[in-house]
């Protein structure tokens, strides 16, 4: 479920998150990346970050093979960015998620985050910060993950996280 009220951290809230917060979050992540595995398939290695360098969509391009000069189609992969929270104490990020737009079927997600856990939608940019914070080192934090043998979005759990401080 994807909860509108609330809204996630920001760099300070996320900058007075104790090691009780991030020892709870990285429990809530590991469970969390259990309950997952039962509806999806989490790539073994991390990626690069889903936002790119300074573009928010990631652009291919097909030619035609007769005339390679001529573009038939271009094509953009855009993601929706969201952010799993504990509903007890909503500074304490348990992953965050980039899926990509045309995903389907939904994931059941009131059943994967039960009572404890939400799911916020970030704008590009605020997901961007609030990674930046959590992770600031370009380290390939983001696994893949695949429905179907097919690359759905990427995820970063909170056992990843080193921060600033």
């Amino acid at each position: 479920m994807l909860a509108s009220s609330l809204k996630p951290p920001n760099r300070e809230e996320v900058s007075k998150l104790t090691m009780v917060d991030i020892a709870i979050m990285n429990g809530l992540a590991d469970s969390l990346r259990n309950i997952l595995k039962k509806y999806i398939q989490i790539d073994p290695y991390t990626m690069p970050d889903p936002f790119g360098p300074e573009d928010e969509y990631n652009y291919s391009v097909i030619l035609d093979r007769e005339e390679p000069r001529r573009v038939v189609a271009m094509i953009k992969d855009e993601y929706n960015y969201s952010v799993i929270l504990d509903r007890e104490e909503p500074r304490r990020v348990v992953a965050m998620i980039a899926s990509k737009l045309e995903s389907l079927p939904q994931l059941p997600w009131d059943d994967i985050l039960g009572d404890r856990l939400i799911r916020l939608s970030l704008s590009r940019s605020d997901a961007n910060a609030l990674k930046n914070e959590l992770m600031p080192k370009d380290t390939n934090n983001f696994y893949q993950y695949r429905r179907s043998g097919k690359v759905n979005g990427y995820i970063m759990f909170a056992f990843q996280i080193c921060g600033q401080r």
